[in-house]
């Protein structure tokens, strides 16, 4: 005859032994690390954001309000008249028009050449590829005032002086659009390519209907920054551009300040109006490139 042990009830010793030995929570202590670095991320945007805030609303301040004692962050009166005088006596849609042409070919053509020269960095075995890399890198480590009088040399004597491509033509290559694409198609597999020439695809089918698709998030930040540097861009177009009428917006908001005074209030009214623009395409774009899967179509 056999007998069964029945397993007798752990007493409160063993019990908290046990429980000793078990694995805390994994998702309990992941969002107790995760506090304090988020909280640490809302004080620093915070800290950013609240001179952007300042500005804006100083903007819809009148001018005798801005330099009043106390200083105040919210505007008593809320007056839009920077903003109308801002546009009205500057001629800020030409300038508009004019800045929009040069950042949008700007940038189409930025993203196009940076891709390629990508492409052709990260895929093809050639030493005088990798001196040329070297060679773009080595302009980051020159202050841009250095390029200046070669660039504005080079531009007069090939006749683009006070023209909008003597202002496109030498912003097209960037080191960190190359670069960027260069490190990009590092991630692609070689097999991927071979597998492609194996089945006789040409060259130029296999960079346009494999590598750019699966660039496509590289090459919309890209756009981001290339239209960001263009739109912001005072110094070259103030010494290329000597035409009102071929002025950008960043030329046109340096018209507003006059030689005695400045009038601060229209200054601030088209400082706004100038990062609206920036603001756009910022909400337009950013979407695509968080949703974009970077690992599309390869295999692990």
């Amino acid at each position: 005859m056999t007998t069964t042990d029945i397993p007798r009830p752990l007493d409160a010793e063993a019990e908290q032994a046990v429980s000793k030995k078990r694995p805390r929570n994994a998702a309990g202590g992941g969002l107790r690390r995760a506090v304090p670095a988020t909280t640490l991320l809302w004080i620093l945007a915070c800290l950013y954001g609240l001179p952007v805030l300042w500005f804006i609303l100083s903007s819809l301040k009148p001018a005798g309000d801005l330099f009043s004692y106390p200083l105040t962050l919210v505007p008593h009166d809320v007056t839009l008249s920077g903003y109308l005088t801002a546009w009205r006596s500057a001629n800020f849609s030409q300038y508009f028009a004019n800045t929009a042409l040069v950042c949008v070919i700007t940038t189409i053509l930025t993203v196009g050449v940076s891709c390629c020269t990508g492409y052709a960095l990260a895929k093809y075995d050639n030493k005088w590829l990798k001196v040329f890399f070297v060679c773009i890198l080595a302009t980051t480590m020159l202050p841009g005032e250095v390029m200046l009088a070669p660039e504005f040399l080079v531009v007069r004597d090939l006749g683009l002086y006070n023209s909008f491509a003597g202002v496109i033509l030498p912003a097209v290559l960037t080191a960190t659009g190359c670069f960027m694409f260069r490190q990009f198609f590092l991630t692609v597999p070689d097999e991927l390519v071979e597998a492609a020439r194996i089945d006789g695809a040409r060259e130029l089918s296999i960079f346009l209907r494999i590598m750019v698709p699966l660039s496509r998030p590289i090459m919309l930040t890209l756009a981001i920054l290339s239209f960001q540097w263009r739109w912001n861009d005072y110094i070259w177009p103030l010494l290329m551009l000597n035409d009102p009428n071929k002025f950008t917006v960043q030329i046109g908001i340096q018209s507003i300040v006059g030689a005695q005074n400045i009038n601060w209030s229209v200054l601030l009214g088209a400082s706004v109006i100038s990062i609206i623009p920036l603001i756009a395409v910022f909400l337009v774009f950013q979407r695509y490139v968080m949703n974009a899967d970077i690992n599309a179509g390869l295999k692990d």
